[in-house]
């Protein structure tokens, strides 16, 4: 059920219908930018107000660390987890560069982890949300937001066709972006079959859409909902 982004799938479609033709470069970076500013708060683009506005704006710290039923995670997981994942991708994969996430975001962040959060228990997932400060959070996905752009903007055409190199790939390894644990290493083997269209066909894409919608959907939930399968 949709819940989050209404016209958003089709908008997906339509660019991957012509990110990788090379004489579309131009209109594929306009495409991914429109798109990629409503999977943001306002304040990451300046843009006008938006649906990511309307679900985090008015959220309580509490609702950020509920999971409503044993099927969920939380708020802040989804959004640790979508954030770290764009900021490997985009920034190493895409980029060829450093993340932005360093020891410094992980201080104001109060992160006890380095990864993208793919393998964590319920009890992991509980511990990472309640200790995670929101406000700094929420900076960190600004500035992944804004580094995502700038990317793009920067990529020149026939960059689309682009692979991921293997390199890259080690590097995110190196630097604990993925764990040994079967549910995070797999990411890398995922990601290394893709080229530079086909990431931001995901991660800061359609990725994105699906998480937000979840999220849209427990905030529903946590406001309608007397009881839920862990809040602490």
């Amino acid at each position: 059920m949709k819940y989050f982004g209404e016209g958003l799938g089709e908008q997906h479609n339509e660019l991957g219908r012509f990110i990788r033709k090379k004489d579309r470069h131009e209109d594929s970076v306009l495409a991914f930018l429109a798109l990629h500013e409503k999977l943001h708060l306002s304040k990451m683009s300046n843009g006008e107000p938006n649906e990511i506005d309307t679900l985090l704006n008015d959220m309580s710290p509490q609702e950020y660390h509920i999971m409503p039923t044993a099927k969920d995670e939380t708020i802040a997981w989804s959004l640790w987890h979508i954030t770290r994942i764009e900021d490997l991708t985009m920034s190493i994969l895409i980029a060829c560069s450093a993340q932005l996430f360093d020891y410094q975001w992980k201080l104001k962040m109060n992160a006890s982890i380095y990864d993208t959060g793919n393998a964590l228990s319920d009890d992991e997932i509980m511990q990472l949300s309640r200790e995670l400060n929101i406000v700094e959070l929420l900076a960190y996905r600004n500035a992944v937001g804004k580094r995502t752009r700038e990317i793009v903007n920067d990529l020149a055409t026939g960059d689309m066709k682009r692979k991921v190199s293997a390199s890259s790939l080690d590097r995110i390894k190196l630097e604990g972006g993925v764990t040994e644990h079967k549910d995070s290493v797999w990411l890398l083997d995922y990601w290394g079959k893709k080229d530079v269209a086909g990431l931001l066909l995901m991660p800061p894409t359609r990725h994105l859409i699906m998480h937000l919608n979840d999220c849209s959907k427990w905030k529903q939930q946590i406001r309608t909902k007397q009881k839920y399968f862990r809040v602490e």
